[in-house]
């Protein structure tokens, strides 16, 4: 078929190109019409806000893709071998964490809310059910999943696949009560049981075995029966030697079935080779896509036969997630009880402008999430506001009280001050969450304001941020290049961590004068290889290598981190972000720019010191650092935190730098 035939074809069957979650099978759906599934939702959907905000998600994951091509296309045999390396090695690290002595069972209730809905009424048997209304289905049982009825799908769409699909509305506090029910199935096997969410586990069954001499099957099998025994349900589970395999294992015998496969390397080799990524859970639709029309990887197996492309496309995070999926590699150990650092409840809606009911709705979430916080013995003191609004905008407002609560009353009357802020607007879903301070308290203790505690401490914190842009330019931070000219420098024995943010104490930076003359040395020594590096390497990867060589050397002391960051900012310039652009004829421009850029700034500041406008404690902390000067920045203000100290906050194209009161 021709260019034109195609175009023609594409135009005339637009839906085919419609992808969106609703379109996306579950267990239940494998005899589903695909294609009518698709031209229902495209043609129910068009002209929606639904449908326009799907369309701008999907031009932008377009441009990630040509992006991520781009890139691959940029890449050398001589890159693409060095990568390789890279893979290998880490192949063989990650291959020695491999631990299949553990035998871990991940179970999952099948169309839970809809099956707890039949139980209540026994007349929905064996007819197309979903639990929800008409604006949005939180699940479907198994008979109406034959049309295409899936959760997340509003219902106006699920009934035109389905005419006769019958309606039940959400009841949680029945759904909580039979899942509190399996959770004590659960701890007969695993006490120390991962809960999913309400209707799935996680659970180390390893002990069980040994101690009983039943298989990881067996134990399965026994717990459904237990399971629908005492609640009158059914569930599936895998069996596997981690965590992630355990997952897509329960998804292969649904609904009421159970899938184990065995602790034996070769086999799970075999497993892993031709499952598609989108059964991995952290791989979603957008990933998905990158992976397969920018990469061409469908396979779990191809993760590792690319590698080199996934090392030298992603951050190392993500290449050594993908490269353990490929090994059938997963969590073995069972996560330490942390400390809950939120709480939250949310509900979505039909789009709406009546403020009544969005007041009404807000009411309703917030007796929700102070029954919630009482039920957990917690209280807190920042309250945010999610807003959703009907062209699919996420708004998030946040407050910090004057002290700890979980009153609905104290909820309500903060979080009203917050939605009446952004009146009026249509809106289809209100989240309300308390983060960042949440405390655990016995029942009738009082939670005191931070300022009355007895073992809180004000410390004051320098945080620096990098942009995302340039933590992932081309291995950016992350990868050294193996040239000749590199190992003639300093042999780097280790790779900076991948991160974004560096926290250090704001009195690192007090001795940073004696620290200058060192670096300005180490710049001048750098740029001296740079004009010498191998005269093969193109200018580009001339520069990064002596960006990152800064990177590392700021990173080579620890405790000296900070000062050596203050340095390196006047050397990097703002063209930086655009790496093929720039080569080592700018370098002395870019230094004498630098130059002028530290005069202007120490005369600011001592303008500021003269003036009083500067609080002591940041005169302390900067005082002596700009005495010689020390960074290239654009701009500067000064800000008041919620206890009315004054900080003073400097911000530039390539670094944000800022004092924070943490706890």
């Amino acid at each position: 078929m021709d260019d034109g035939e195609s175009s023609t074809n594409n135009s005339s069957r637009p839906w085919e190109f419609y992808n969106t979650v609703f379109t996306n099978a579950k267990a239940g759906m494998e005899g589903v019409d695909k294609e009518k599934v698709q031209r229902i939702v495209y043609e129910m959907s068009k002209g929606s806000k639904y449908f326009q905000n799907e369309e701008r998600k999907e031009a932008l994951m377009k441009q990630k893709i040509e992006h991520m091509r781009d890139r691959c296309s940029k890449l050398s045999p001589s890159d693409l071998s060095n990568y390789q390396k890279v893979v290998d090695r880490r192949i063989l690290e990650l291959e020695a964490t491999r631990d299949l002595s553990r035998i871990w069972l991940h179970v999952d209730m099948d169309a839970f809310y809809a099956a707890v809905e039949t139980l209540s009424n026994p007349s929905l048997e064996g007819k197309p059910m979903a639990v929800g209304g008409l604006s949005m289905i939180s699940t479907a049982n198994y008979e109406a999943r034959k049309f295409g009825v899936r959760a997340a799908m509003p219902g106006f769409i699920a009934r035109k696949l389905c005419p006769d699909l019958i309606f039940v509305p959400v009841d949680f506090t029945k759904y909580t009560h039979y899942s509190d029910l399996t959770r004590k199935v659960f701890k007969n096997y695993d006490p120390h049981f991962i809960a999913g969410s309400l209707d799935e586990a996680y659970l180390d069954i390893t002990e069980v075995c040994r101690e009983r001499g039943l298989s990881g099957g067996e134990i399965a099998e026994e717990l459904r029966s237990s399971v629908h025994s005492e609640t009158g349900l059914t569930c599936s589970a895998g069996v596997a030697a981690n965590r992630l395999l355990a997952k897509v294992c329960s998804d292969i015998n649904k609904p009421n079935g159970q899938f184990v496969l065995q602790n034996d390397r070769s086999t799970v080799m075999t497993f892993i080779s031709s499952l598609p990524i989108r059964k991995i859970g952290g791989i979603g639709k957008v990933t998905e896509h990158i992976l397969k029309d920018a990469l061409g990887i469908k396979t779990c197996e191809e993760m590792v036969l690319k590698g080199s492309l996934l090392y030298a496309l992603f951050t190392q995070s993500s290449a050594d997630f993908f490269l353990s999926v490929g090994l059938g590699l997963g969590k073995t150990a069972t996560p330490e009880v942390r400390s809950r650092k939120s709480i939250s409840s949310e509900r979505t809606f039909a789009a709406t402008e009546d403020e009544r009911l969005l007041y009404s709705k807000l009411a309703e979430i917030a007796e929700m999430l102070s029954h919630d916080m009482k039920k957990e013995g917690l209280m807190a003191r920042t309250l945010t506001l999610k807003l959703k609004t009907a062209s699919f905008e996420i708004r998030s407002r946040a407050v910090s009280l004057q002290s700890c609560t979980c009153s609905s009353e104290d909820i309500l009357k903060h979080a009203t001050k917050l939605l009446k802020a952004e009146l009026p607007v249509s809106i289809r879903l209100i989240e309300r969450s308390r983060i960042d301070a949440v405390d655990k308290v016995t029942p009738n203790q009082e939670c005191k304001n931070k300022e009355e505690r007895p073992d809180f401490r004000t410390k004051k914190k320098l945080v620096l941020v990098l942009p995302e842009h340039l933590l992932q330019n081309e291995g950016f931070l992350e990868r050294k290049r193996q040239t000749p000219s590199q190992r003639s420098r300093n042999q780097i024995k280790r790779k900076v961590a991948n991160t974004s943010q560096y926290t250090h104490s704001s009195q690192g930076a007090i001795k940073t004068r004696d620290q200058v003359k060192q670096l300005q040395d180490e710049l001048k020594r750098l740029s001296c290889f740079l004009e010498n590096a191998d005269e093969k390497q193109h200018k580009s990867e001339r520069m990064q290598d002596f960006l990152e060589a800064f990177f590392l050397k700021a990173e080579s002391k620890k405790g000296k981190a900070i000062k050596r960051v203050f340095r390196r900012l006047a050397c990097i310039p703002s063209e930086a972000v655009s790496l093929h652009n720039v080569g080592s004829e700018n370098l002395e421009e870019w230094m004498l720019r630098g130059t002028r850029s530290l005069e202007n700034m120490t005369k600011a500041f001592k303008d500021k010191l003269a003036s009083g406008a500067i609080a002591p404690h940041n005169q302390l902390a900067f005082g002596e650092m700009m005495e010689e000067g020390d960074m290239d920045l654009d701009d500067h203000e000064e800000m008041e935190d919620d206890h009315g100290e004054e900080k003073t906050i400097y911000s530039t194209k390539i670094a944000q730098l800022q004092f924070s009161s943490t706890a």
